[in-house]
């Protein structure tokens, strides 16, 4: 039994050591983050190394889909709609495939990005873009497989692909005008209804001046042309807490009355429960 139990005991230990083990990967993950302009730019990749190997039209066979890295497939999403060889791609999460030749590579944004290398089954209905780059050769070697965003600009910036001798770019623009003009627009237009309503929530929430709670959240319902039922469920909490009942019950009945009709049960319950325990009082 002893020696059953040792034998165990050396096989618990043994597994133990074992799964704490490191080893650095072959082809090590990277991630590369970017703004260009105002528009967030992330690329998620492996880099495989060339190990003294040819690589392009032999390791990374010519006019053959590639996985573009090693590993799981490569991704790069963008916050903003951007304009690659003059067609748009809407913003979102791509898997990045290529497919290199020795006088131009073709660069293949896929909409399943969830594949180990390339897909079991090409769909081509998936393929979002297409766009074709010039390659050109390098004079010094790259070792490891780089993903790079270059000549950087307000309104555009390189993808660039880099391995061996090989690096091929890709011009990818933003729409940083238009995004700044939103913005500065909606600046310069003032206060949202939403603004207003969370800044008379934080008020009341943190017992704050109940004053300016009130005039936030009349100022939200003035520009929120529905009157939501939660707008008027807030101003009805403030009216209480400041001591005006009568006009808490009368604003919690507008929004009974729109919850109701929206169909949403806690609301309801929320109001009616308030109006009878304000009548009381």
């Amino acid at each position: 039994m002893k020696n059953v139990c040792l034998a165990l005991l050396i096989f618990i230990t043994a597994s133990g050591i074992q799964a704490q083990v490191k080893t650095p990967q072959p082809s090590p993950k990277a991630i590369v983050s970017q703004v260009i302009g105002l528009t967030d730019v992330e690329i998620d990749y492996s880099r495989p190394s060339t190990k003294g190997r040819t690589i392009f039209g032999d390791l990374v066979p010519f006019g053959k889909i590639w996985r573009t890295g090693a590993n799981a497939n490569t991704t790069i999403y963008f916050s903003d709609d951007v304009v690659i060889s003059g067609k748009t791609l809407k913003k979102g999460k791509y898997a990045l495939y290529t497919l290199p030749k020795a006088d131009s590579w073709e660069f293949i944004f896929y909409a399943t990005t969830d594949n180990w290398g390339n897909p079991d089954t090409w769909e081509e209905a998936k393929v979002v873009l297409r766009a074709t780059a010039k390659p050109e050769t390098l004079s010094r070697t790259v070792e490891s497989f780089s993903i790079s965003i270059n000549n950087l600009d307000n309104n555009f910036a390189n993808l660039e692909l880099a391995w061996e001798k090989t690096v091929v770019a890709l011009k990818i623009e933003v729409p940083t005008q238009k995004t700044a003009i939103e913005s500065i627009e909606k600046a310069l237009a003032g206060p949202t209804a939403g603004d207003y309503f969370s800044s008379a929530q934080f008020f009341l929430q943190s017992n704050g001046d109940l004053s300016k709670a009130l005039v936030y959240i009349n100022k939200a319902l003035e520009l929120n042309a529905d009157k939501p039922y939660w707008y008027n469920r807030q101003k009805s909490l403030i009216q209480a807490k400041m001591g005006d009942k009568k006009g808490a019950i009368e604003t919690a009945k507008l929004s009974l009355a729109a919850a109701e009709i929206a169909k949403n049960n806690d609301y309801v319950k929320m109001n009616k429960d308030s109006i009878t325990e304000w009548s009381k009082k």
